[in-house]
């Protein structure tokens, strides 16, 4: 471990390595200085998710200047805890990671006196809302094409369908017999679901600089409560921002958890959606266009199609891509999806009436 903390510190200054946090992707430790402050994070980039590591971190230092930037022309106090600062290679400034020869790695500042919220309640739905708006109006100045997709076609909802389709062809354990009715419900939504892709072709849908990852523990906190920043860049790309509002809409506006096998369970919890809502537009509205403003409610059915539509091309492929806990366990997703995606339809009238 020393060779690779070499890389990017002097190692006169380091202290402990010990694992840190709870992340399913990447490995993560946290170091400390000789005195046992914890004061930089090492992490082991997961190059089988993430097989362009060269983007990946291309885009999170133009991401980290640009914020850097923006807090300082701000004149924020303490930026230097409400952004992401990765270290570049003692022997090579322009790269902000290593390569061992197997495994990729980076580190980044750790931001002290810092916590994250896991329970959802109105106030941090709020308080997510504000900051996942706030870092998108922050980054909403860089051009399109400055940044490159760290997975190609993560929330392209064609080429999701188009997996789909494929699975389906091959059909590998004989599984598609018995979701004709899940595949019905899928066709049938299938033109409603490329909206997004049909505006921008009109010009009407511009492409924003999104975080595609907007879970509330995705959002740092200092001890009082209020929010430093958000967190796990790996996924901020261009895409549209019916992505970010409406994954937070899927994982976090939902009674139930995402695999609920009990159907009765699942529904759609307003007071969550309006405290989400009203913290978002309190930032990103000062930025997004009439259109992409009328579409939130919307982003939430897409992206719970979306998932729907990826669980059960897994299920139909075998169980490939998502860890599973049993031998139906993406079916029983995708049912819960199914289901979700049905109650925000019969909620959508009063979720859109919301935004007005």
């Amino acid at each position: 471990m020393e060779h690779i903390i070499s890389q990017f510190l002097p190692l006169d200054q380091i202290g402990d390595v010990k694992p840190f946090g709870g992340g399913h992707i990447n490995d993560t430790y946290a170091i400390t200085d000789r005195e046992g402050v914890r004061r930089w994070i090492l992490q082991r980039v997961n190059h089988h998710v993430f097989p362009r590591i060269e983007v990946l971190q291309r885009n999170v230092a133009i991401v980290s200047d640009t914020l850097r930037q923006r807090l300082e022309e701000a004149c924020v106090e303490e930026p230097e805890r409400k952004y992401l600062y990765f270290y570049p290679r003692l022997d090579d400034p322009s790269q902000n990671y290593y390569h061992d020869g197997e495994n990729y790695w980076r580190v980044c500042r750790f931001i002290p006196d810092s916590m994250s919220m896991t329970e959802l309640t109105p106030e941090a739905a709020r308080f997510a809302g504000e900051a996942f708006g706030q870092f998108e109006e922050m980054l909403s100045g860089i051009p399109e094409g400055v940044l490159g997709d760290t997975i190609v076609n993560f929330h392209s909802m064609p080429w999701r369908l188009q997996q789909l389709r494929d699975s389906i062809a091959k059909d590998p354990l004989g599984r598609v017999a018995k979701v004709q009715d899940i595949l019905e419900e899928i066709w049938r939504r299938e033109d409603a679901m490329l909206i997004q892709e049909r505006l921008h072709e009109e010009g009407k849908l511009p492409k924003r600089t999104i975080h595609c990852d907007t879970k509330v523990d995705n959002v740092l906190f200092d001890r009082s409560g209020r929010v430093l920043c958000v967190v796990d860049w790996d996924t901020v790309m261009p895409g549209y921002i019916l992505s970010d509002v409406g994954d937070f809409i899927r994982s976090g506006v939902n009674f139930a958890p995402e695999d609920e096998p009990d159907l009765s369970k699942i529904g759609v919890n307003m007071e969550i959606y309006r405290a989400f809502v009203e913290g978002y537009l309190s930032t990103a509205g000062k930025f997004l266009t009439p259109i992409e403003r009328s579409l939130i409610a919307y982003g939430g059915r897409l992206m719970t199609y979306m998932q729907t539509v990826r669980f059960l091309a897994d299920y139909i492929d075998g169980d490939k891509y998502f860890k599973v806990k049993h031998p139906e366990h993406n079916l029983q997703r995708t049912r819960a999806q199914l289901r979700y995606l049905q109650c925000l339809e019969e909620k959508a009238e009063e979720m859109e009436a919301l935004l007005k």
